[in-house]
């Protein structure tokens, strides 16, 4: 298994470097430089390409092998961050970003995404059912560090390291794990798929397979509230006092730590046959009184005379609700990743692909919305009654737990 699970560590790190760039650093820089929280909020978009993972799916399955595509997706992510390190990123005024950064950003999320398919067929193909666990274990966590490392760690660099050299270290992390992409052992293991494997399907197929349905549904809503509060709460604190390279380190990679954490910790109650529907009912209901919590502290930073100044009570309790939130987000994460392609290994072998590629880009729709329009419903509501829809959403994902069909129990 560790054969297995090793390389697909490497990629499923260099797979999350992208978001880590966009959802920990670029917001923070933005919001630093004077821009509206619907603005930095916007910045979200540049993450479409992902919501179209469905339609080149099949493709990737018609076309050549998964190890292929794999492996000239993850050099074109290469080529892309080569160009972005001759075009400094730069924020200027309200204008936002400037428009040939936007295109590349772009570009590379059209990458990834693609790398992202690929490396789900192979993961989905190669696990034993018995290796769930740990594998959707090694895929969040490697992913998150990948977005700590991306999103805080190059915050915290940043001030001595310029981004063209930035860019060009991305670019040449990318070479060397579509080398891994294309050499490693385990990868080649798969054999070549047949064309009788690659009659196209309709949305019809993808829905008939057991548990298709609910799980769409879950994976759609149980993100809505916890990423609609993880986007605003530090450019919320950001307002009241706390320092951009604090705020780095808090929703960074100190947070990012506790997510691994609880990501891991989900993988060992896995493995311990823990069933994961109602490990997934209990963290839910702890992480919608973490929410309770976050919503609390941000109206008493709003009575007159709060702030996060140079005092540690109020620095400490937001430091603990950050890291709590991401605990426990991560362990939500690592869980539904689990039935997820518990449901996808349901489906048949020819369609494993498109089915689990349907599943993640419902639940990464579900994780961009809230981001998206967060800063909008601030902007329109204000922060408190925002985070009052956010705990309302955060229950949605427990009423639907009771629902669960048996084939995933």
């Amino acid at each position: 298994m560790r054969a297995k699970l090793l390389p697909l560590a490497g990629l499923y790190l260099v797979q999350g470097l992208p978001y880590g760039l966009q959802s920990g650093l670029l917001p923070l820089l933005m919001r630093a430089r004077g821009l509206s929280l619907s603005r930095v909020g916007l910045t979200k978009g540049l993450y479409a390409p992902w919501l179209f993972k469905l339609a080149w799916a099949p493709l990737v399955d018609r076309r050549g092998s998964p190890r292929a595509w794999l492996a000239l997706s993850t050099a074109a992510l290469g080529l892309v961050c080569a160009l972005l390190a001759a075009l400094p990123l730069t924020v200027s005024g309200q204008a936002g970003l400037p428009a040939t950064v936007v295109s590349l950003l772009l570009l590379l999320n059209l990458g990834a995404a693609v790398q992202d398919v690929a490396l789900d067929t192979l993961a989905v193909q190669l696990l034993e059912p018995a290796e769930l666990g740990p594998g959707n274990t090694v895929q969040v966590v490697a992913y998150k560090l990948g977005s700590a490392l991306a999103g805080g760690g190059l915050l915290a660099l940043l001030p001595s390291l310029s981004w063209p050299l930035l860019f060009l270290l991305l670019a040449a992390t990318y070479w060397l794990a579509a080398a891994l992409a294309w050499a490693a052992p385990a990868l080649q293991q798969l054999p070549w798929p047949q064309p009788s494997e690659h009659t196209p399907r309709h949305l019809q197929d993808l829905l008939a397979v057991p548990g298709t349905l609910w799980t769409a549904g879950f994976v759609l809503t149980y993100k809505l509230g916890e990423q609609g509060a993880g986007s605003l709460f530090p450019l919320l604190l950001l307002d009241h006092g706390a320092s951009a390279s604090e705020l780095g380190l808090w929703s960074g990679l100190g947070a990012v730590a506790c997510s691994i954490a609880g990501s891991s910790l989900g993988g060992a109650l896995l493995t311990r046959h823990w069933q994961p529907l109602p490990l997934l009912r209990s963290v839910l209901r702890l992480r919608l009184g973490g929410l309770a919590c976050q919503t609390a502290l941000l109206f008493h930073l709003d009575t007159p005379g709060s702030t996060l100044g140079p005092g540690i009570m109020l620095r400490g309790v937001a430091l603990l609700s950050l890291c709590l939130q991401h605990f426990l987000g991560g362990l939500v994460t690592t869980t539904t990743f689990t039935v997820m392609m518990h449901c996808s290994q349901l489906a048949p072998r020819g369609l494993q692909a498109t089915h689990y590629s349907l599943l993640a880009t419902l639940e990464l729709l579900g994780k961009l919305l809230p981001g998206t329009l967060a800063g909008v419903l601030a902007d329109g509501l204000g922060p408190n009654p925002c985070f009052g829809v956010f705990l309302v959403l955060s229950a949605l994902p427990l009423l639907d737990l009771y629902l669960a069909p048996s084939t995933l129990g």
